[in-house]
């Protein structure tokens, strides 16, 4: 389908093709540029974008490609097919270099071992032929500057040789005149012979033409010097002029015959210059798409009907202007399809609504032209068989048309051709007349297209057709967003609900008086201004929520993840410790063994020493030493099974934590906390407890007023009474009696570690929420590890997010008594001050 010149204007088409134009290499490429058309066939929609996304990928893997040799010889082809007509050596010159590169481009494409990497181009080289004789036979006949060989025949051989001879002999001769002349002080020292007509001459000055016999065949044009050919070179000149003829018929004998041998073989040759043309034009394409950033690594998928799915459109001229200017463009995402049929945008002048309906437009034209779009991968296309425009002035004094009288006659075509697969671009729909009947005029136009069952997308600032996209199967409404607080466009499509026109806003930014604009609003009823502002803020309340929505639905996944990790960190620690318990098992029993046996032959020996002092202090050491030994081994065996407990027991408590955050975040309304006073019985000495908050187990060892002291094993620490609780004795064993107070080198390290560099501030600003909730459980737990007593958090202040995250989770920490801002003076709500029990 071709389209007028006027549409592609409208939709900067022409634009599109100068960029290609750019690429093509010759006439072959220009051509096809120019028979660019619109196309309705899926199938060979396909096959086009197919062959540009295989060119693309062939420049991007290779620098093989015989990308030369792309000349126009058709012209020259279809000039012989005339009997007694014959190429020039320039014509020959090309047809060699241009013959060559459709083999190589051919066997390139074709792998004639095993089946070829790109499919959709080796089709197009079906059925096109190579012609290696005519090549060979050119190359016996030109050298490798394109000029005819000495020995492209016997007879040329022998011209050129005595024509050479001559040339040579009337040189010696012209040198020995002028050396002559030069002596009687006719001509200047300084001139050599020279060329006028296709004969050797001597330049002299005007007043001494007359001391040299011969011929005058010019004159300079200052007229100061005469050129003169000498009396005794003109028969050599002569002879020369006559070897240069014979020369020149021979060539043409010559290129007569080999144009002879070329003439059946043209037709067969015209078709491979049509397969190089068509390669030629995928090379432009391709590096077109380049050029635009258009997505070439997939296959974009088309559907054989009418639809509309694209993520990240991008109009391309736009996009190449604003990179010019260091600015970036603004993606759009837009749908049409069955159930909706029609888009109403609205929005504030210079929104971008304009340029939205121009980037369905070009974007659509363009895919079904065959070349490469800017989409997102994700986007699906359809197939259109019209798509009629109404964009822009089109009023004519000469036609008598006014620009309403333009609209109107567009809208008749429309009415009269639309159906369920055109697509129609209307800007402004029933504009350029009296609002009120132009927006009835507008609203029955459209409900007209809505029974045709159209597809369009339609822009507009009247209310009734937002109203009447808002009850109307198959139409929707879609907005420009604006940011109203910093007064400017945001050129963002958002579907679903209708767009404000700013008009009042926009009015206060560019300074129009107050009392002005309180009188326009009086004269439109300040409920209509009223729900102007209520319809944006739904649109802002609704980003927000879905911003909402899609950050909470983005933390359940990844708190649904790491709940996966724990458990499986859970099961394999459980896995360990069961192993480690076993193995501790299997070495006591080989340990009580080994001990058993070492006694009875400690026994034996003092026997047999008849209990001599120094042999039985011998053995009884031995016995010691092996004691030790053994509980050494054990101790470390029930070490590393605590070690698994606590970190079970943390890992539990973790999951427990992450569990209570997801309820919290389930609620709509935070819930006050409440607190639960328990009594207990007095701590005294010797009773087991913990610190809150934490697994490890200890003693009292004494307690002085409100502070305790407690021992972890083998270590003693000091802590406020009101942070300890009641714990369970850890079970012991009789054949392990050093685990009941045992804690692990590895865990008293880590302990001093963090006692020693523990710092009473932590910085999570620029961190995410989850990241930063992390960071704020450890370090709450080491602190109330180490005794602090107050720390600070320093979140920032921002939008609060941070500091509402972190404030709800320490309102469930048993160890903290409160969580307040920090002085004004200090940071004031950007930093939370802790304070431990």
């Amino acid at each position: 389908m071709i389209y007028p010149s006027s549409f592609e204007e409208k939709i900067e088409m022409t634009e599109i093709r100068a960029m290609l134009l750019h690429h093509c290499l010759s006439p072959l490429g220009e051509e096809r540029v120019t028979q660019i058309s619109f196309m309705t066939d899926a199938k060979a929609i396909r096959e086009q974008h197919a062959r540009t996304g295989e060119f693309a990928r062939i420049m991007a893997e290779t620098d093989s490609f015989p990308d030369h040799g792309f000349y126009d010889l058709r012209p020259a082809l279809r000039r012989i097919r005339v009997e007694g007509t014959y190429l020039e050596v320039e014509d020959l010159w090309d047809l060699k270099r241009s013959l060559e590169a459709i083999a190589e481009i051919r066997t390139f494409l074709r792998h004639d071992e095993g089946e070829s990497p790109y499919p959709a181009l080796s089709l197009m080289a079906d059925g096109v032929m190579t012609f290696p004789l005519v090549t060979r036979r050119i190359d016996s006949i030109l050298d490798k500057f394109g000029r005819v060989k000495d020995t492209a025949s016997g007879e040329l051989q022998r011209i050129r040789r005595e024509l050479s001879s001559t040339e040579g002999s009337i040189t010696r001769l012209l040198n020995n005149i002028l050396r002559s002349a030069q002596q009687e002080g006719l001509v200047a020292a300084d001139v050599s012979p020279t060329m006028r007509d296709g004969r050797l001459v001597i330049p002299v000055a005007p007043a001494l033409k007359r001391r040299i016999k011969g011929i005058i065949h010019d004159e300079s044009a200052t007229g100061k010097t005469v050129f003169i050919e000498p009396q005794e070179a003109v028969e050599v000149n002569n002879r020369i002029r006559e070897l240069e003829g014979e020369e020149r018929r021979e060539i043409i004998r010559i290129l007569h015959e080999l144009t002879d041998q070329i003439r059946p073989l043209a037709p067969q040759m015209l078709d491979g210059y049509e397969f190089l043309a068509d390669i030629e034009f995928v090379r432009a394409k391709a590096h077109f798409a380049k050029e635009i950033g258009a997505l070439t690594t997939t296959e974009p998928n088309i559907a054989p009907h009418p639809l509309i799915d694209w993520t990240l459109a991008i109009h391309p001229l736009l996009q190449r202007t604003l990179q010019r200017h260091g600015k970036r463009i603004v993606p759009l995402d837009i749908e049409l399809n069955r159930r909706q049929r029609i888009l109403i945008i609205s929005g504030p002048n210079a929104g971008g609504k304009s340029v939205c309906l121009k980037t369905v437009g070009l974007l659509q034209y363009m895919m079904q032209c065959g070349l490469p779009v800017t989409l997102g991968e994700n986007s699906r296309l359809g197939i259109f068989n019209n798509i009629m425009l109404d964009i822009g002035d089109e009023q004519s004094i000469e036609d008598e048309l006014s620009t309403y009288s333009s609209h109107l006659l567009n809208m008749k075509n429309m009415m009269r051709q639309a159906n369920p697969s055109t697509l129609l671009l209307i800007d402004e729909l029933g504009g350029g007349t009296e609002p009120q009947i132009g927006g009835a005029m507008a609203e029955a136009v459209l409900s007209r297209f809505v029974r045709q069952g159209a597809f369009g997308i339609i822009t507009t600032h009247y209310q009734n057709l937002k109203l009447f996209a808002d009850h109307t199967p198959g139409v929707a409404n879609g907005a420009m967003l604006y940011d109203r607080h910093l007064m400017q466009a945001l050129f963002q499509l958002e579907i679903g609900n209708p767009g404000s026109s700013f008009a009042v806003e926009i009015a206060r930014k560019i300074g129009i008086p107050e009392d002005v604009i309180s009188d326009a609003s009086d004269i439109v009823g300040r409920d209509y201004i009223n729900a102007d502002k209520w319809l944006q803020d739904i649109v802002r309340d609704k980003r927000y929520w879905e911003s909402k929505r899609q950050a909470i639905h983005s933390q359940e996944k990844q708190m649904a993840h790491t709940m996966e990790e724990y458990e499986s960190e859970m099961t394999e620690l459980q896995k360990r410790r069961k192993d480690i318990l076993r193995e501790a098992r299997e070495q006591a029993a080989e340990l009580l063994k080994k001990a058993n046996a070492q006694i009875e032959n400690t026994i034996r020996e003092i026997r047999e020493a008849q209990a001599e002092r120094e042999r039985t202090r011998t053995a009884r050491s031995a016995i010691s030493t092996m004691i030790d030994e053994l509980n050494g081994e054990a101790t470390d065996s029930v070490a590393d099974s605590e070690m698994i407990d606590r970190k079970i027991e943390q890992l539990k408590a973790r999951k427990q934590r992450q569990a209570e955050k997801r309820a919290r975040k389930d609620k709509t309304e935070a819930q006050p906390a409440t607190e639960t006073v328990q009594t207990q019985k007095p701590l005294s000495l010797g009773d087991t407890v913990r610190i809150k908050g934490q697994t490890s187990v200890g003693v009292i060892e004494r307690i002085d007023g409100h502070n305790a002291t407690v021992v972890f094993g083998q270590m003693r620490t000091s802590v406020k009474a009101n942070r300890l609780e009641r714990a369970i004795p850890p079970k012991t064993t009789s054949s392990m009696p050093l685990a009941a107070t045992f804690v692990s080198r590895q865990t008293r390290d880590q302990m001093r570690e963090t006692s020693l560099h523990f710092n009473p501030e932590i910085d999570v600003r620029g961190m995410r929420g989850e990241e930063a909730l992390n960071a704020v459980m450890h370090y709450i737990d080491d602190a109330v590890l180490v005794g602090a007593s107050r720390v600070r958090i320093l979140h920032g202040t921002g939008n609060g997010i941070l500091r509402t995250l972190i404030r709800q989770y320490l309102n469930t920490v048993s160890s903290v008594a409160d969580a307040h801002d920090e002085h004004v003076q200090f940071g004031g709500a950007g930093i939370t001050i802790v304070e431990l029990k």
